[in-house]
């Protein structure tokens, strides 16, 4: 099963290469025209905020996989990033062989980041060399409910294997992937990540909405509900967040290196 046509953006019928650096020029202007999506955003990036207790002047801050996103406009200082060259991203590297002096980076953002990096193990021994210890990493991801299963099976083009590995083979950038890796690592495997990366502590998990980015339509389809609804939205989602182990669409997992 996929998006009914008469769900689908008309912009979405323009995209040939999920990985063309020109994709993710139109998904950022797909963000920008659709404010269900945008406030959504603009919710996550003051999720980051907070795990910094809004202490964000005069640190290193980083976001991977920057992409379409407009983190800047919440938090200025932000380095963003992505693997590929983007006119408005201020580098240009893969976050499994960053930039960075060892111990420097005071944080690290990512909005459904993990999922589409080929080797997890590569990636985490990056973030354990270049955190400073009590530096932080925030990332946005999905996360695995029978909500968000039905939703990745039925709508979704990414697969989400909850019995696969820490990595894939397919190297695309978007196209690759597996929705379900983050919950493999931190879930799962919880044990061996602690085992086998003991400097990066899995300070919190939380799981949330169920709704918004269904409703927002992503970056394929159209937004289902007014824009005014958005507030009205997320306070039904907090009024049901006793049962976000069963519906919600994503996880906020952070890690602080230790030592």
């Amino acid at each position: 099963m996929t998006i009914p046509d008469w769900l689908k953006l008309p912009e979405a019928n323009e995209i040939t290469d999920l990985n063309d650096a020109s994709t993710t020029l139109l998904h950022a202007k797909i963000i920008q025209s659709k404010p269900f999506l945008k406030n959504l955003y603009r919710d996550f990036y003051k999720q980051f905020c907070g795990s910094l207790n809004g202490n964000t002047d005069s640190k290193l801050l980083v976001e991977l996989g920057s992409g379409g996103g407009f983190i800047k406009d919440v938090i200025p200082n932000v380095v963003t990033s992505d693997v590929v060259r983007l006119p408005h991203i201020d580098r240009h590297f893969s976050a499994l062989n960053m930039p960075f002096e060892n111990n420097t980076v005071d944080a690290f953002f990512m909005i459904n980041v993990l999922h589409h990096l080929k080797d997890s193990r590569a990636f985490f021994r990056e973030l354990a060399r270049s955190l400073k210890i009590g530096g932080k990493v925030v990332m946005v991801e999905s996360a695995n409910t029978p909500w968000n299963r039905f939703i990745h099976i039925n709508f979704h083009h990414e697969q989400f294997d909850i019995h696969g590995s820490w990595g894939f083979k397919e190297n695309g950038r978007l196209s690759g992937g597996n929705s379900a890796i983050p919950w493999i690592v931190f879930y799962r495997d919880k044990q061996k990540f602690l085992k086998e990366f003991p400097m990066l502590k899995i300070k919190k998990i939380k799981l949330h909405t169920p709704f918004r980015f269904l409703i927002s339509g992503g970056l394929t389809a159209i937004q289902l509900l007014p824009s005014w609804s958005y507030k009205t939205i997320r306070a039904l989602e907090i009024l049901l967040s006793p049962l976000n182990r069963y519906i919600s669409m994503f996880m906020t997992v952070e890690i602080e290196k230790v030592a």
